[in-house]
């Protein structure tokens, strides 16, 4: 089933950069005089492809990639990455919500996905980074990393709880899908990954244990993790593993400023960057609502959105002098990015790592941030960019402004904010449904949030 859109404005558009008609209006002008709402349904509607048209076929997940040009790496077309699932199932409620699909559609592809996660490889219930969607099975992330990944198997159950909440209590299918979600989120067994410590770990392998010895000390992407380990029905954190590992006892407070706005929180391991990528300010908060939320330690709302205007001002200082940087062409997070010979990598972008790589998600996964300048980045990025940097599932990964480099590929991880975070801008879509878990909040409660 493919996508129909709602909005006929959309449609026209669509058929102007994605290739399916001609129009006699430049493509220009079209972008420019669009609303933001048009311009916003265009983005979603079109990025909504990644998690439906392009889902894996056996399982329904997300795909860790898409190449249009069908050149996958290590015969990877059916590698399907559990994080990336977590905000598909969250774009497939959006698509729901804004008709895209049929509620219907949504609800059996979103049982399909689930009756797939029942049978797929766990480790003491936590589901690898990345499974084989034609068998369930492990495929290795790393070396060491064959086992349970906690993170990404946070961003799955985020999205997996917001659609548990979505479910009709009346409709005895949807009461069924809601049931089954909730049995998978009281089998994860998140007192399993602090080793008998204060810290809470990423990794554990059946065959390595927990020798990548990853705790997720803060700031970065796992306030998700520390939060739904402490909110666990059956196996719940204690908060001293919150306040030890995430905050460091404290230390993960930052009283300095970047380019005029306060830091707020520190890097572990990271203390001589003034600012991460922006993803940071994405994944936690795809349900975890940071509108108001305190702790001890910091504003999350001013933290992330200090993060993403540093980025701004950043890129409109342009300190490097790359082409293209500006008010309608900013965003840096780790994406996809050009290496040597021609060949195309991963690395992660941020002020103190630019290399001229501008990612359309950062700049749009910010959004409920930075309305005004995420808009006008997408304005930026149709009006200048859109012959190369438009394809079959939205904006491509990444590009280097007035190079001609573009990489024609798409990542979830990556695809997942752009319409799960304007969603949130828009309605507050999952922030509301995330946040109405009764045991999300008693977690919060346990670590002393205000929100």
């Amino acid at each position: 089933m493919k996508i129909v859109r709602n909005v006929s404005f959309v449609v026209g558009l669509s058929l102007v950069l994605w290739g399916c008609g001609r129009s006699h209006q430049n493509p220009h002008d079209i972008w420019q005089s669009a609303t933001d709402d048009e311009l916003m349904d265009a983005v979603q509607s079109q990025t909504f492809k990644y998690f439906w048209d392009f889902a894996e076929t056996n399982s329904g997940l997300a795909p860790e990639r898409y190449h249009p040009n069908g050149d996958y790496p290590l015969d990877d077309a059916h590698i399907i990455t559990t994080g990336g699932t977590g905000f598909g199932v969250m774009a497939i409620l959006v698509g729901i919500e804004r008709s895209f699909i049929t509620r219907e559609e949504g609800i059996q592809r979103l049982m399909k996905i689930v009756e797939f996660l029942e049978t797929a490889d766990r480790f003491h219930g936590v589901w690898p980074h990345w499974l084989d969607g034609e068998t369930g099975r492990v495929k290795p992330f790393s070396a060491k990393d064959d086992g349970a990944d906690l993170v990404e198997s946070s961003f799955l159950l985020q999205g997996l709880l917001c659609v548990r909440q979505y479910c009709d209590s009346k409709d005895p299918f949807e009461k069924e899908l809601a049931a089954r979600i909730d049995t998978l989120w009281r089998e994860m067994e998140w007192n399993w990954f602090t080793s008998g410590t204060d810290n809470l770990y990423w990794h554990w392998s059946p065959n390595f244990g927990f020798e990548m010895d990853f705790a997720l000390q803060g700031y970065n992407e796992t306030l998700i993790t520390h939060v739904l380990a402490a909110s666990s029905p059956n196996h719940a954190t204690d908060p001293s593993v919150y306040h030890n590992c995430w905050a460091r006892n404290g230390a993960i407070k930052a009283d300095d400023t970047f380019y005029g706005l306060d830091r707020v929180l520190d890097h572990y391991n990271d203390n001589d960057s003034p600012v991460g990528p922006l993803f940071w300010g994405c994944y936690s908060y795809m349900g975890l609502d940071p509108r108001k939320l305190e702790d001890a330690y910091g504003n999350y709302w001013e933290l992330n959105r200090n993060q993403a205007l540093m980025h701004y001002r950043y890129c409109i200082a342009n300190p490097n002098g790359f082409e293209g940087y500006g008010e309608t062409c900013w965003g840096m997070t780790s994406s996809y990015s050009p290496k040597k010979k021609g060949t195309i990598g991963y690395a992660s972008h941020r002020p103190d790592r630019d290399i001229g790589v501008i990612s359309p998600t950062g700049a749009i996964g910010v959004m409920p941030y930075t309305p005004k300048e995420s808009l006008a980045a997408i304005r930026g990025f149709f009006t200048d960019y859109g012959d190369i940097l438009v394809g079959p599932a939205g904006f491509y990964d990444a590009f280097r402004p007035g190079s001609g480099w573009v990489a024609p590929r798409y990542l979830a991880i990556d695809q997942g904010p752009i319409i799960v975070m304007i969603e949130n801008h828009r309605t507050g879509l999952l922030w509301e449904l995330f946040m109405s878990c009764p045991e999300v909040t008693e977690g919060l409660d346990r670590l002393g949030f205000k929100y």
